[in-house]
Order: structure tokens, then C-alpha cells, then sequence
């Protein structure tokens, strides 16, 4: 099935996903991929779909969601591989103008230093790249590359893409325990999203099966870290956790707020008890919900921060 949705995303409202590779080609055999193990690793772009017959079913699968009253918010090449292998995406991007939905491209980075991978990714409207550490041992003990990339290399295309790129730019960069999660990496990869200047900064988390069983999410304390460290280089950060829902909702319910708040951003203990002055409530609230594990108290810096607590079962 080459389109598939619309699935409600946080970053890109109702999506509808297409998949211009067959699983599982990649250039990145990433510890943590729900997908599993890469079946086979590349580095070459190649002709993998009929760019003609892709497009035709992704404006079918539009028409289809249309017809029935549904939304869209965009047409987003999330594949079953790294879409940039895909020779033909640029002339998929183009091709799907016409149907007026904007179009986002989640990518692992890996090729931009490539001039024609740039250009074909510049004719999206939104484009999120993986950045999940600058460190070398890093960076090749959880995204497990092909022996033919080069980290500096790509470090220099993602940010000659972000100097270029007209759209919206974002990162992402997963948080995986033992593996990229010590301050060294983290503070360096924080510095260079400095340069690369993102519209957002995602730091996220295993949620679902790794293709490695030991890829587990990191600590609560070292995803607080990471955030602090991001938030001092680039405008605005949010946290991926994997809670279901919007988590920007207004509810009413002071609790599911705060709750909803936590699990993108730490709270500093100020906005809390700003929050539950304006609800007419009182630290109780708080306290209840760390007394059932719903959330957590950290601190950074000389401060106390309150984080939704992970889930027990984030791994199943």
C-alpha cells in the first residue's frame, strides 16, 4: 500500500502517510526502528516505484478520504525506508502540488550531503530531519550506518540544507538509554542544533518494539537534561513521550492540564503553581498526582521541574 491514513500526528495534524519504499531499504539500521532490523542497507538513490502510479493512489486514497468527510493536513513521505533513497521523490513532491494539501518529509539526514537530495527536499513544506547525536561512536552505536556514510558529511548537508530550505525545518532526535543519552553527546548535539536553527527541536523516546530488545527509552532525568540543554540553543523544543491524544487540549480538569502540559514540556514549579492558582486549587493536586506516579519532580540548575512520569509499559 503505497498511501495510508489519515493518522492523527502532533506535529502535522491529520496525515496521510506514503510509502515510497519497499520495507526495509535503508541507509540506517537504527536500534530503536519499531520496524526492525534493515532487510537491506544502501546509499545509492534508486527507481523503486513508478512515480506516476504512486501519485495516482495517493490522490485516490485523497479523494477516497474526501469523499467520506475527512481532513487532511498533510501528504507526508514517512516509508517503510529512508525516503531519500527513493531517485524519484522530488518528482513525487511536484507531481502532488497540485492537489492544494501541503506535503512533509520525515528523513534520517543521512543523504543530504548530497546536492540532488537537497534539491528534491525543497520543494517540501515541511521537513523534519534526524539528528540523534553528533559524537561519532554515538551516533554509529544507535543509528548503526552503512559503512559508507560519513557523520561530518552529513553534519555539513544539514546544515547547508537549513541555510537553503524555504519551508518549515525540524528536528528530531531519539533518546535511547545507554546508547546517546550521556551529557556529552546530548550537550554537543545541543550545539549544533544552535547552527542548524530548526522552527522546532523534538527530543523523543522509544515507544514501541526497538529492533534491538535492550534500546529501551532513557531516564526521566536525562530527558530533562536534554531539554534544558536544547532549549538554550533553539527557540522552541517539545518532547515526543508517546501519550495518546492531543496534548495541547484544554480540558477544564486542572489535572489532565497539567498532565497534557508535562508530557511535551517540564513545568517549572512557578508555572504550576501559577496554573493551580488560576484552577483555584492547591498543591494537592500535585501531589496526588505524583502519589500515583503520574508525574515526576526533577530539578536543573537550582530549580524544580515536574514531567510526566513514562509509562511502565512503553516498551510492550
Amino acid at each position: 500500500m503505497k498511501a495510508f491514513g489519515p493518522i492523527p500526528s502532533r506535529r502535522l495534524g491529520q496525515s496521510l502517510g506514503i510509502n515510497n519504499i519497499p520495507p526495509k531499504i535503508c541507509s540506517y539500521s537504527c536500534v530503536y526502528c519499531q520496524l526492525g532490523k534493515a532487510i537491506i542497507m544502501d546509499t545509492e538513490r534508486k527507481h523503486y516505484l513508478d512515480p506516476e502510479e504512486l501519485v495516482a493512489e495517493v490522490k485516490e486514497k485523497i479523494h477516497q478520504v474526501q469523499e467520506m468527510g475527512g481532513k487532511i493536513d498533510y501528504l507526508t513521505f514517512v516509508p517503510d525506508g529512508e525516503p531519500t533513497l527513493d531517485i524519484n521523490l522530488g518528482k513525487e513532491i511536484r507531481m502532488l502540488k497540485d492537489t492544494g494539501i501541503k506535503i512533509a518529509v520525515i528523513t534520517n539526514s543521512s543523504l543530504l550531503w548530497r546536492e540532488d537530495v537537497r534539491e528534491d527536499l525543497a520543494a517540501a513544506d515541511w521537513v523534519s530531519v534526524k539528528v540523534d547525536s553528533v559524537l561519532p561512536e554515538e551516533w554509529k552505536k544507535t543509528d548503526r550506518p552503512h559503512k559508507n556514510l560519513d557523520l561530518n558529511l552529513i553534519r555539513q548537508g544539514i546544515l547547508q540544507f537549513s541555510s537553503e530550505y524555504q519551508g518549515t525545518l525540524m528536528t528530531e532526535t531519539m533518546l535511547v538509554k545507554g546508547y546517546n543519552d550521556d551529557k556529552k553527546s546530548i550537550m554537543m548535539t545541543a550545539e549544533c542544533l544552535e547552527k542548524v536553527a530548526p522552527h522546532t527541536a523534538f527530543i523523543g523516546i522509544p515507544t514501541r518494539p526497538p529492533a534491538v530488545s535492550k534500546a529501551m527509552p532513557a531516564e526521566e532525568e536525562a530527558i530533562n537534561f536534554a531539554y534544558q540543554q536544547y532549549i538554550q540553543h533553539v527557540q522552541n523544543v517539545e518532547l515526543i513521550l508517546g501519550y495518546e491524544g492531543n496534548a495541547f487540549a484544554y480540558t477544564g480538569n486542572v489535572e489532565e492540564d497539567v498532565l497534557s502540559i508535562a508530557a511535551v514540556h517540564p513545568m517549572r514549579r512557578e508555572a504550576v503553581e501559577e496554573m493551580l492558582h488560576k484552577a483555584g486549587k492547591g498543591w494537592e493536586v500535585i501531589k496526588k498526582l505524583m502519589d500515583e506516579e503520574k508525574i515526576m519532580e526533577t530539578e536543573f540548575n537550582g530549580h524544580k521541574f515536574y514531567m510526566r512520569k513514562l509509562k511502565k509499559n512503553l516498551m510492550v
